[in-house]
């Protein structure tokens, strides 16, 4: 990930949320459909879908995957709505969080592959328009005839995709791609990405800035949700378990990240998608030190007021972070954020990754001074229990809390 500076902000009003209504389904014969099919919003807009006639679902999918649900993407569940039903329709609303294409379809048996699919914020032309999206999905269909959906091969595209809005794919492309290699971890083969670094002009409100960010594919826009961002909740070893909980999130730039120490003794260490194990360390390259809480033992008696580690996001690049207390990452505690789902690079192969590489290793656990904590018993010190007045980390222009 690389941090940049952003231009302090003042809090401001923020204009009401617009909310845009979709109908899904309906009482006329064979209306596999959503009305609209695709629209813009805002961050924080609500797109509210209102189901009529039928069974129909709301499912978070993918571009290049379409007609499967996307891993820990949102599902509003089945709506059964009665034939002869009129009114008080069922609804289910979506908060919009980024001016990056989110992609929907219907999950009900075969009304996917007839077409029933939806975007917020998708391109009009180009690779990722909502045309070639539902071209997918009836091709999907076809492929879907005497398959069981699980073995129906999923819809591919070109090499380069077309980046939308602030990701301009630029012509430095081309001479990235001339020498671009794959990379191996683990022994597995990972296509290279391209992430260039873009300045670009950022409106929040009244206020309006320059910032540089990498920008991956599929990573969310560089505008925060508001000035003070929106603050993320992550457990750890919830109920005396080796877990992130959740265990991946999306966030953007000014959001915090809160990790709250439920039970033994862990660390919040941010690492990266090739050594998932390994502290990520000063570079020239990157120009940032990798975050790190340091050994957090939590008491398992306390029911409030855990200790805690808080994390400033400033970029939309995918962050990696892993417990490195001995043994536990190359037991998959692993944790991401803004990963790319539709990749070969997503959470489930991080943590894949983790455990092939680290699995039965202790090199995974080493701290910066190569010593491991074998307090495992979640008893905390009362100089540990105390971590409110904490300290301040300077990354990159920004700080981060350990509360």
């Amino acid at each position: 990930m690389f941090f940049t500076s952003l231009a302090s902000l003042s809090l401001i009003s923020v204009a009401s949320a617009a909310v845009h209504e979709v109908t899904v389904g309906g009482a006329a014969p064979n209306t596999l459909l959503f009305q609209p099919e695709a629209l813009y919003a805002e961050v924080g807009d609500t797109v509210r879908f209102t189901f009529q006639q039928k069974n129909h679902t709301v499912t978070e999918t993918s571009f290049g995957n379409v007609c499967n649900p996307k891993e820990y993407g949102v599902d509003s569940g089945f709506q059964p709505v009665g034939a002869d039903q009129t009114a008080d329709f069922p609804t289910w609303d979506y908060t919009v969080h980024t001016t990056e294409a989110v992609w929907f379809y219907c999950k009900q048996q075969t009304h996917c592959g007839k077409g029933m699919v939806f975007s917020v914020n998708c391109p009009a032309t180009g690779e990722r328009s909502f045309d070639n999206f539902k071209k997918a999905a009836l091709a999907y269909g076809v492929a879907q005839e005497g398959q069981t959906q699980s073995t129906a091969p999923a819809y591919t595209y070109s090499t380069a995709p077309a980046y939308t809005q602030t990701q301009q794919w630029d012509a430095a492309h081309s001479s990235w791609a001339a020498t671009a290699t794959s990379d191996v971890y683990g022994g597995q083969t990972y296509a290279p990405v391209y992430h260039p670094t873009v300045t670009v002009t950022v409106t929040l409100g009244t206020e309006v800035w320059s910032t540089a960010y990498e920008s991956y594919p599929n990573s969310p826009a560089p505008t925060p949700v508001s000035p003070q961002g929106t603050e993320h909740r992550v457990k750890v070893g919830n109920n005396g378990t080796l877990t992130f909980d959740p265990p991946s999130i999306a966030a953007a730039p000014r959001d915090t990240v809160v990790f709250e120490f439920l039970s033994k003794n862990h660390t919040v260490t941010q690492s990266s998608f090739g050594n998932p194990c390994r502290k990520l360390e000063f570079t020239s390259t990157t120009g940032q030190q990798g975050f790190d809480s340091g050994f957090v033992p939590a008491d398992a008696s306390l029911t409030s007021n855990f200790p805690s580690y808080t994390v400033t996001v400033n970029d939309t690049a995918p962050i990696w972070v892993y417990c490195r207390q001995q043994g536990h990452c190359g037991q998959g505690m692993v944790f991401s954020i803004n990963a790319d789902e539709s990749s070969d690079r997503n959470y489930a192969a991080f943590v894949a990754l983790a455990k092939t590489i680290n699995g039965t290793s202790s090199n995974s656990n080493t701290n910066g001074t190569g010593q491991t904590s074998n307090d495992d018993t979640g008893t905390a010190p009362a100089v540990r229990a105390s971590m409110a007045s904490a300290a301040l980390l300077a990354v990159g222009g920004l700080f981060v809390f350990a509360l």
